[in-house]
């Protein structure tokens, strides 16, 4: 079964299942602009699927991962599970990188710090503490070679939403599943406040217009309840919350 190499903050393994059955039972192209670790991407394998997402370290994960798994594998192999070197690799500065190499340190980082969050300080430098895990998998060789086998026919492009959610055209199908509301904004340096959830409610607008059908997901909290009161709302209950360790409701929205 291949899932995915990363794990991530509001990541959807949970909901999967119910992810799938809202999905509609045919669509012509697959879009995800903010794919993070990809659970539904994995989980479904879409036929013709774009993937984006505005954060370089992870798109260049993708990357690295359809391109370059082998040596990718190698490289994670070589990590030490300490303080001491998990300090020294999140003070590596990525410009300064190559492409592998800046994918294996985001991979060993997000599984060695705590809970797998990913968090940028207004310098743009990762700042998650260690997560004192004592035997964390840097290394799911197999898996990424799942991964890597799936992605050799999907589009990946590092982009805003903005950008991603202006190629869609009728038929085509969307899933949404932005940086919540209410919840951390550090996910990039630029952040992702309120004043983002309205372009992108704006952006909603504008597929329902144009004939595409979308499914969001989104906390459930009043300011997104009204931001989408337009559209299909429905609760999912109870979903578990690795990063503050707390029970949260989400909505799942739909135009279709």
């Amino acid at each position: 079964m291949t899932r995915p190499f990363l794990k991530w903050a509001g990541g959807k393994r949970q909901l999967l299942s119910e992810l799938i059955r809202r999905l509609p039972s045919s669509y012509d192209r697959y879009f995800e602009p903010f794919v993070g670790g990809g659970a539904l991407l994995f989980g479904l394998q879409p036929i013709n699927a774009n993937i984006s997402d505005a954060n370089p370290e992870l798109i260049n994960a993708y990357n690295v991962v359809r391109r370059q798994p082998a040596d990718l594998i190698a490289q994670l192999t070589q990590h030490e599970n300490t303080k001491e070197y998990f300090l020294w690799m999140r003070a590596l500065k990525c410009d300064e990188l190559t492409e592998l190499e800046r994918a294996s340190r985001l991979i060993y980082l997000n599984k060695t710090c705590f809970n797998g969050l990913y968090r940028l300080n207004r310098s743009g430098q990762f700042n998650v503490p260690f997560g004192n895990y004592k035997k964390p998998k840097i290394c799911d060789a197999r898996n990424i070679l799942n991964c890597s086998q799936l992605l050799q026919n999907v589009n990946i492009s590092c982009a805003s939403f903005e950008i991603t959610l202006e190629s869609p055209r009728s038929g085509d199908f969307v899933y949404l599943d932005p940086p919540y509301v209410n919840t951390f904004t550090s996910y990039t340096a630029t952040g992702f406040g309120m004043d983002m959830q309205i372009k992108l409610r704006d952006a909603c607008d504008d597929l329902d217009r144009r004939g595409v059908r979308f499914l969001l997901s989104n906390s459930d909290v009043p300011a997104t309840r009204e931001l989408y009161g337009r559209y299909h709302v429905t609760t999912i209950p109870s979903v578990r919350r690795a990063i503050n360790r707390g029970i949260a409701g989400e909505i799942l929205v739909q135009n279709y």
